[in-house]
C-alpha cells in the first residue's frame, strides 16, 4: 500500500506556517531633538489668559464674524482644483501603500492553454515513436510566497504607509494654505473697501472745499491759486479712489479662483462694516509640533526614508520563496483525470553575487535620503516657530501702531477744522488748508492699512499654529 499523499496546497500551507519573519535591517529611528522653548518670545504681552484648547479649530475663519467670508470658505473644500489635485495625490500614495502590503500574502494565479504543436524531426533526445504533431491542453494553478527573512517586505510596507501618511499631511497643509490664502485675500479686499470709504468721504470734502475757493474767488476774496490747489487736490483724491477700485477688483478675481469659479461669476458687494479682530492664544510651543501638518509630513517622510534603508540592506541577503505548481496536462481536450496530474513544490533561493557596486550605491542613496529628511524636518520645525513668532510680533506691534495712528487721525481732523475756519475768516491762506487736508488723508489711510495688516497677521498666526488641523486619526491604516 502507498502512504496517503497530502494535497500540495496543504503542504504549501504547512511550510508557510513554519516560516517566521527574520530580522529588521532598518536602523532604529527617532525624532530629531529640537530645542523647544518654554514659551514664545513674542507672546509675553499678547498671550490670552485662557487654556489653549479654546483656540478655534475646524472652521477657524468664523472668528472673524463675517458671513460672506464664512460662505466663501465653505466652498474651498469642494470647489478648489488645487485641493482636488492634492487629494488625488494622497489617494495615489494610499494605493501604493496597499500595493506594498500585498507582499505579506501568497501570490496565486491560474492559467490554461489549448494548443496544437508540432515538434522538429531533429529535436534533441526525441524518441522514435513520438508523433510529429500533437494536441497540448494544460491547466495549472501556481502559488508563490516570499519568506520575509530580512524584513524587506515589512520595511517596504512601513515606507509605503509612512509616505501615504505624509501625503495625507501634505494635503492638510494645502487645505490650510488655501483657506488661509482666501482669508488673507478677503481681508485685503475689505481693507480696500475701507480705503475706498475714506477716499469717498475725502472726495466729498474736497469738492466742498473747491466750491468754497471758487465762491471766494468769485467774490475776489482769494486768488485763482487757491482754486487751482483745490482742483489738484480733488483730482488726486479721485485718482486714488480709482486706483483702489482697480486693486480691489484684482483681489476679487483672486478670491473667485480660490473658490473654483471664474472671476466673471463672482461679485462681492463692498462692505463698510469692519471684520472682528480675533483673540488667539498661541498655546505652548510644544503643542505646535503636534498641530502643524507640515511638521507631521516631514516626520513621516523621515520614517519612510528610514524604512527604505532596511529595504536596500535586505537586498544584500538571499531571498527565500516557497513555490507551488499544480495542474493537469493531456494531449486531449479534457485533461481532468488523475494520470494527467502534474505538480511541483519546493523552496527557491536567490542571492546576488556580483553587481558592480549596485547594492552599495542603493544603500548609500537611501541613507543620504534619510539624512536629507532629518535636515528637512529640523528646518520645518524651525520655520514653524519663526512663523508663529513673526505673527505674534506683528499683532502686538500693529495693535500699538493702530492706537497711535488713531490719535494721529484725531489730531489731523482737528487741524483741518481749525485751518478751514481760519481760511473762511481770512486769517490764513489756502495752502495751510491743503497741507492739513493732505495730513488728514494720509493719517486715515495709514490707520486703515495698519488695521488691515493686523487682521492679516491674525490669519497668518492661525495658519502658523496649524489652523483647523486636529491631528485626527489618519485615513491610512
Amino acid at each position: 500500500m502507498r502512504p496517503a499523499r497530502l494535497p500540495p496546497l496543504a503542504i504549501m500551507a504547512m511550510l508557510s506556517a513554519t516560516c517566521v519573519t527574520g530580522c529588521d535591517l532598518a536602523p532604529h529611528t527617532h525624532v530629531p531633538v529640537v530645542n523647544v522653548p518654554a514659551r514664545y518670545a513674542e507672546a509675553s504681552e499678547f498671550q490670552q489668559a485662557r487654556p489653549a484648547d479654546l483656540l478655534a479649530r475646524g472652521a477657524w475663519w468664523t472668528m472673524f464674524k463675517d458671513p460672506t467670508l464664512t460662505a466663501l470658505e465653505s466652498q474651498v473644500d469642494s470647489e478648489n482644483p488645487t485641493l482636488a489635485a492634492s487629494l488625488a495625490a494622497f489617494e495615489q500614495a494610499r494605493a501604493f501603500a496597499a500595493e506594498a502590503k500585498a507582499g505579506l500574502f501568497p501570490q496565486l494565479s491560474i492559467g490554461g492553454t489549448v494548443e496544437y504543436d508540432r515538434q522538429s524531426d531533429h529535436r534533441p533526445l526525441r524518441g522514435s515513436n513520438q508523433p510529429n504533431e500533437y494536441l497540448n491542453s494544460t491547466i495549472t494553478a501556481q502559488a508563490t510566497y516570499e519568506v520575509d527573512l530580512w524584513g524587506r517586505v515589512a520595511n517596504a510596507i512601513k515606507a509605503g504607509k509612512a509616505a501615504a501618511q505624509a501625503s495625507e499631511a501634505d494635503m492638510e497643509s494645502v487645505r490650510l494654505s488655501l483657506h488661509a490664502e482666501l482669508a488673507g485675500d478677503y481681508t485685503l479686499l475689505r481693507g480696500f473697501d475701507a480705503q475706498a470709504q475714506v477716499l469717498s468721504t475725502t472726495v466729498s470734502a474736497y469738492q466742498q472745499a473747491l466750491t468754497l475757493t471758487r465762491n471766494r474767488f468769485a467774490g475776489k476774496i482769494s486768488s485763482g491759486i487757491d482754486v487751482a490747489r483745490a482742483q489738484a487736490q480733488l483730482a488726486a483724491a479721485q485718482a486714488a479712489l480709482t486706483d483702489i477700485a482697480d486693486r480691489r477688483a484684482l483681489e476679487e478675481h483672486a478670491v473667485a479662483v480660490l473658490v473654483g469659479r471664474t472671476p466673471a461669476a463672482l461679485h462681492i458687494d463692498p462692505q463698510a462694516r469692519t471684520m472682528a479682530q480675533p483673540d488667539i492664544s498661541p498655546g505652548l510651543p510644544s503643542t505646535l509640533l503636534e498641530r502643524r501638518p507640515d511638521v507631521a509630513a516631514a516626520e513621516r517622510q523621515m520614517q519612510a526614508a528610514n524604512a527604505e534603508i532596511g529595504v536596500a540592506r535586505a537586498a544584500f541577503y538571499p531571498r527565500l520563496s516557497l513555490d507551488l505548481l499544480y495542474g493537469f496536462q493531456n494531449t486531449a481536450i479534457n485533461p481532468f483525470s488523475l494520470p494527467n496530474e502534474l505538480w511541483a513544490i519546493g523552496p527557491g533561493l536567490a542571492m546576488p553575487l556580483f553587481e558592480g557596486g549596485l547594492r552599495r550605491a542603493e544603500e548609500a542613496a537611501t541613507m543620504a535620503a534619510y539624512r536629507q529628511a532629518v535636515a528637512q524636518y529640523r528646518q520645518t520645525v524651525l520655520t514653524a516657530f519663526q512663523e508663529v513668532e513673526d505673527a505674534l510680533a506683528d499683532i502686538r506691534d500693529l495693535g500699538q501702531e493702530a492706537e497711535q495712528e488713531q490719535r494721529a487721525v484725531s489730531a489731523a481732523q482737528q487741524t483741518v477744522t481749525m485751518t478751514t475756519n481760519l481760511y473762511k475768516d481770512g486769517a490764513t491762506n489756502y495752502l495751510d488748508v491743503v497741507v492739513a487736508q493732505a495730513s488728514e488723508l494720509q493719517a486715515e489711510q495709514a490707520l486703515v492699512t495698519v488695521r488691515t495688516r493686523r487682521m492679516q497677521a491674525a490669519v497668518l498666526l492661525i495658519r502658523a499654529l496649524g489652523g483647523g488641523w486636529k491631528g485626527a486619526a489618519s485615513a491610512v491604516q
